[in-house]
This record gives C-alpha cells, sequence and structure tokens, in this order.
C-alpha cells in the first residue's frame, strides 16, 4: 500500500518485508492479537480509548507475567526467559 508506504518513510520507520508468499514471519505476532482479541477484546465493552488502553495495559501485564503456557512449562513468558537466562 503506496499511502502506508510513504507514511512510514515520513516517519524513518523501516517497513519489515518478508519473502514473497512467506507467512511465517508473522505468525507469532498473529496468534498473539487472536489469543488478544479472544480474551480481552471480545469478553467486554469498553467506556471509552483511555479505558481500553488501560485495560490493554493490564492485559499486556497478565499475559507477559502471570499467563502460565503448556509450551512453556508451565510458566509465564517472563519467568520462562529468565529460567532460561539463569541457566545460561
Amino acid at each position: 500500500m503506496s499511502k502506508y508506504q510513504h507514511a512510514l518513510k515520513e516517519k524513518n520507520v523501516t517497513q519489515s518485508m518478508s519473502r514473497k508468499g512467506n507467512c511465517y514471519d508473522n505468525a507469532v505476532m498473529e496468534n498473539f492479537f487472536g489469543i488478544l482479541k479472544s480474551e480481552l477484546l471480545y469478553m467486554q465493552e469498553f467506556e471509552s480509548i483511555e479505558h481500553f488502553k488501560q485495560e490493554l495495559a493490564k492485559y499486556i501485564d497478565y499475559y507477559n507475567n502471570k499467563r502460565i503456557k503448556a509450551k512453556l512449562k508451565g510458566l509465564s513468558p517472563v519467568q520462562y526467559r529468565t529460567q532460561t537466562l539463569l541457566a545460561a
């Protein structure tokens, strides 16, 4: 999208591009946004943009620090990364 690319260029932002047909570079973020929508966005109504921003900040803290994942051996993302760093 040329307007989007122009806006990025004006702000000195480098656009992330993958090889044509490579969908895997966005898979992690697509997964996160899917979880975010199902666990936050679709679960409540927001009174205002400010209310949404507050709830989003709380959710991101919860997601990183408290929400456990089976793939991370029952740890939160922060706990898993900390454990990995301590073992190194």
